[in-house]
């Protein structure tokens, strides 16, 4: 990073400082725990004769247990593109326009994680509903084993609660779909014919400015044999919009041909359904009767709906790590 001219070509650099950055988030904190554990050692040959450092002693066993457990939960983060950022889209599905709203308030869940740890948000494409909420949208979400975290999202989650958009005020159940892919540097191969990919122009929506939504500016691309499509907004010149858009379509490509590896190697996802709609979901939300969140794969429960909402999802991240752990070690 010291080297001249590091800092020329921006898009490897970035990807250079994102890779260190992940080394960084398990390198220091193995090298804090081995430390920690040499003091302990001499904490505990105090303790034979002054017996006063025992309550220190087990504090501090419970801040090292702790440290280990989120240690050997990043060991599990050792997929090919785990370290890299994310490309999450969110969907509306089944429940007309709860749904949409449901994917607005996803999509708002997943910014607030985001923010919380630190990592960068970029919105790439966003479909609003004339009347509420979001069609779909598409965020990058970049930091340290961004992707590794996040992956595990895929699927549909299933909203159940009283419609603030129905007058009888009856309870209703929506769907919204997660896709996520990693985001992939221009390092890495990933093979596609142009004469695949059907490009669409269209004229942005949301923010962006007038000069935006006046001009065939957003670039949609449809990869006809997979029916994979990439389409992205954030941009006033059609040309970025367009490299991006390529960018976004590599690496959902690129996530395909992870998960047929996968499958082959271990099945690891042995759950993992691509239906649309109810039955298939991989997690619950429940604003009625009670107020709750549980995960269909992990069986892991959440009380705090509005807490969960808030982008308190890391528990149902961890739970995942370990649960796909489990599945591919019983395979």
């Amino acid at each position: 990073m010291a080297a001249e001219g590091f800092w020329n070509n921006q898009e490897k650099a970035q990807t250079t400082v994102g890779e260190l950055k992940g080394l960084r988030s398990i390198v220091v904190p193995l090298k804090e725990s081995i430390a920690a554990a040499d003091d302990l050692d001499g904490l505990i040959e105090i303790m034979a004769e002054d017996s006063s450092v025992g309550a220190e002693i087990d504090a501090e066993i419970a801040r090292l247990e702790k440290q280990v457990a989120e240690l050997e939960l990043k060991a599990l983060l050792n997929g090919p593109h785990d370290n890299a950022g994310a490309l999450l889209s969110v969907h509306a599905r089944d429940g007309g326009v709860d749904a949409n709203d449901w994917a607005a308030m996803l999509l708002s869940m997943y910014i607030s994680w985001a923010e919380k740890n630190d990592f960068t948000v970029e919105l790439m494409d966003r479909q609003d509903n004339e009347e509420a909420g979001i069609t779909q949208a598409t965020i990058a979400v970049r930091g340290p084993m961004a992707y590794g975290y996040l992956k595990g999202e895929e699927g549909i989650h299933r909203l159940v609660r009283i419609s603030p958009f129905n007058a009888d005020g009856k309870r209703q159940t929506s769907f919204a779909a997660v896709d996520v892919a990693p985001e992939l540097s221009d390092s890495v191969e990933v093979e596609i014919d142009e004469n695949d990919v059907r490009e669409d122009t269209y004229r942005a929506s949301g923010a962006g400015g007038q000069h935006v939504n006046k001009t065939d500016s957003a670039v949609r691309l449809t990869h006809l044999p997979t029916g994979v499509v990439a389409a992205c907004q954030s941009e006033r010149s059609q040309h970025k919009n367009r490299a991006t858009a390529w960018k976004m379509l590599r690496a959902r490509i690129a996530r395909i041909e992870e998960e047929r590896i996968e499958d082959e190697q271990a099945t690891k996802y042995q759950n993992k359904v691509r239906q649309k709609g109810f039955g298939s979901q991989i997690r619950n939300y429940f604003l009625h009767p009670d107020q709750r969140v549980k995960d269909a794969r992990t069986g892991h429960l959440q009380g705090s709906f509005q807490g969960v909402m808030d982008g308190d999802i890391q528990g149902f991240l961890d739970a995942f790590l370990v649960w796909r752990m489990a599945e591919s070690t019983a395979e």
